[in-house]
This record gives C-alpha cells, sequence and structure tokens, in this order.
C-alpha cells in the first residue's frame, strides 16, 4: 500500500488517536504510548515478522487497531490472525470494525494465548507480534507471558516485541536468549524492535 492509499485507509476508520488517549487515560499501565504506532513502525513489524510467510499469527495488545491493519494487509489469504486485547473497549471498538474473515479478537490476558488459540481450532502461531508494555508491569507478570508466548509458538516461529524501554529484553534475555534487535526512529516516541526465533525443540528457560 502507497503513502496516499495508506491515507486514505487512515481517514476512512474512526478517531484512533483520540481512542488511544482515552485508552491511555483509562490504563496508563496498558498501554505503552499516547498515540497508536507510526506507519513507519507498521512496516517494520510487517518485515521483521514475516506475516506474508505465516498461516497463524498473534497479536498482542492490538490496542486501536493501527497494526493490526497492517498485519492483515500482509497476511496470506488462507492465514489467521488472533489479536488478544486485554482492554474491553478496544475489543470492543475491534469486534464491530474489522470484519475480515482472517481475523478474529479475544478480550483476555496476554498469558491466556494457549487457551485462545485452542478454543478457535487455531494451529500454533508461526508469529507472535506483541506490543504490550512489559515496562510497567510486574516482573512476574511479564515473565509469565514470555513463558506462555514461547511455549504456545511452533517450532521456527518468532516473537517480535516492539517497546519504548529495554525491559522485554531484560527479562527476555534470561528465559528466551538474546533477541536480534532493531530501531524505528520514525515513530512517537521511537521504538526498540525485539526478534526471538524459536528453534527446534527449545523451551524457555525457568
Amino acid at each position: 500500500m502507497d503513502d496516499r492509499a495508506y491515507l486514505k485507509h487512515r481517514q476512512g476508520t474512526p478517531d484512533r488517536r483520540l481512542a488511544f488517549f482515552q485508552g491511555f487515560l483509562r490504563e496508563p499501565h496498558q498501554v505503552g504510548s499516547v498515540i497508536p504506532s507510526s506507519r513507519f513502525l507498521e512496516r517494520r513489524l510487517v518485515k521483521i515478522s514475516a506475516v506474508g510467510e505465516a498461516r497463524t499469527v498473534v497479536e498482542l495488545g492490538p490496542g486501536t487497531g493501527g497494526t493490526t491493519h497492517a498485519l492483515l494487509r500482509a497476511l496470506p489469504a488462507a492465514a489467521h490472525l488472533l489479536a488478544i486485547e486485554i482492554d474491553p473497549h478496544f475489543a470492543a471498538l475491534l469486534r464491530a470494525e474489522i470484519t475480515d474473515p482472517r481475523f478474529s479478537i479475544a478480550h483476555d490476558s496476554a498469558t491466556a494465548i494457549a487457551t485462545m488459540l485452542a478454543s478457535r481450532g487455531l494451529a500454533a502461531p508461526d508469529v507472535v507480534i506483541s506490543g504490550i508494555p512489559f515496562s510497567t508491569m510486574p516482573d512476574a507478570t511479564g515473565r509469565a507471558i514470555l513463558r506462555a508466548v514461547w511455549s504456545s509458538l511452533a517450532p521456527g516461529g518468532r516473537f517480535v516485541a516492539y517497546q519504548f524501554r529495554d525491559r522485554v529484553a531484560v527479562l527476555g534475555r534470561h528465559l528466551l536468549g538474546r533477541p536480534e534487535v532493531d530501531v524505528e526512529l520514525f515513530n512517537v516516541p521511537p521504538m526498540r524492535v525485539y526478534c526471538w526465533r524459536k528453534g527446534h525443540g527449545k523451551a524457555a528457560r525457568g
């Protein structure tokens, strides 16, 4: 999608910036920024996660859906995107707005990823993408999410987390090993993008 088509797409959708900011005011510890991701960050996430080659994708913390729409544009026709959102307002917004048959949303915690996949008859994900802010949650919760993600991920799959701070990398280094790291400067705030690749038979430590 070129920039002109992208802007037309954005103008034809609800005011995500206002909804995102309202979500930040409601639950600041659950929302990592006061504004949604930029198109530059969305494109970088699509590239790093290799969504175009995936069969099952899970997005944790889709918020108002900017990144979700970018993932759907790159997703193969026979694939499926499951979004898991803990904020009921964001979940309701996406459930009403997105009618793509390749998409489903669950209002639940990220730690419930295995249950949400099983209840929908979905295979182990090739990609899990997370925008939830690990820096604002207790370490025990962050570790529980990482273990849930890693155990559900298909062998050879990727876990991609985009974060303002490096807390997920600190937690993930112990549980998952060292990630690949990229940075997207054309976003407010600039975002680090971490990527772990799951080797065949590799399990999270601790």
